[in-house]
């Protein structure tokens, strides 16, 4: 079945044929931050959703706190979200949602394999349910940003944002609305620049660190 027919039989937007770059993103962070809504906002296809309907077997597993909108959280992610975008004729970025509760974390190792980069999706009401996320791509070398979903909380200076969650000077912080598409797109974005701006300066180093003379030479 060509592109064209896969459109109009789906209905979604169809991979361009000429796609041969497929780069691996993942969003990250703790339960209820809005994982699931930014892969649904942005994505050009109707994203996969591994969600199931909460029940009272999940009382004392996943913690839904006393915020009105985790009391109000009826579904949850337990395998994983999946979304596509289109960055050029060539590249095609692939978006996966990680699962947010604790008993689902064995699922992240596995998640990562591959991937460029990561956002870590933050509720500034809950800084700390972010600490497990930025330790697991520490571990595994993954480069991430970090999105501030907005949920009308108190607000925060960035700086007091920085220090709660031990960011380094690098690491680029932006606020967000995951449901909205062009405040998710432009998280995407700025990831992408930050990824970018690591490979050149690898690739710079390497040329600098090429042109040196052999140690010991005069």
């Amino acid at each position: 079945m060509d592109s064209a027919t896969s459109e109009r039989t789906t209905g979604r937007p169809a991979l361009a044929s000429t796609a041969d770059n497929g780069l691996k993103i993942v969003i990250v962070g703790g339960f209820g931050v809005g994982k699931t809504t930014m892969v649904r906002s942005v994505s050009e296809i109707r994203p996969l959703n591994t969600e199931e309907t909460m029940t009272r077997a999940g009382e004392g597993i996943d913690e839904l706190g006393g915020l009105e909108g985790l009391r109000a959280k009826t579904a949850t992610t337990v395998a994983f979200d999946f979304g596509r975008i289109s960055l050029d004729e060539r590249s095609v970025l692939y978006l996966f949602g990680a699962p947010g509760q604790e008993r689902f974390w064995f699922l992240w190792d596995r998640l990562f394999s591959g991937t460029l980069g990561a956002v870590v999706l933050v509720d500034t009401r809950r800084l700390a349910d972010s600490w497990y996320a930025i330790d697991r791509l520490e571990h595994h070398g993954t480069p991430f940003i970090v999105a501030c979903n907005d949920f009308g909380g108190p607000v925060h200076s960035e700086q007091q944002i920085r220090e709660a969650l031990d960011l380094s000077p690098g690491v680029p912080l932006v606020e967000c609305d995951a449901r909205d598409r062009s405040s998710s797109k432009y998280v995407l974005i700025t990831l992408v620049e930050y990824l970018h701006s690591l490979s050149s300066s690898a690739v710079a180093a390497a040329a600098d660190a090429a042109d040196l003379p052999p140690e010991g030479a005069a």
